[in-house]
């Protein structure tokens, strides 16, 4: 993976972005699209917990936790500007 691309695992609490790309192969690929983690859609961050891993996040209207090394392999597109 490129060093510039941002990926979920960085994307602080109350932020929001899309996901652009999943970097998972196999099994893993299968699970985060069977989550909800296709392209364009919003993610926001909801929460970490005490030792940040793993993170509550919000998309399709719904929460989930992932772990950081799942959230690693989503690269992602932040959101500069809120909307409404």
């Amino acid at each position: 993976m490129n060093a510039k691309v941002k990926t979920l695992d960085i994307l602080p609490k109350g932020k929001k972005a899309r996901v652009r790309k999943l970097h998972a192969k196999g099994k893993l690929l299968h699970k985060l699209l069977d989550m909800g983690f296709v392209n364009n859609v919003e993610i926001e961050v909801i929460r970490e917990a005490p030792l940040f891993d793993p993170m509550e996040l919000k998309l399709h209207n719904y929460h989930l936790s992932v772990r950081k090394s799942e959230a690693r392999l989503i690269e992602i597109e932040e959101k500069m500007n809120e909307e409404n």
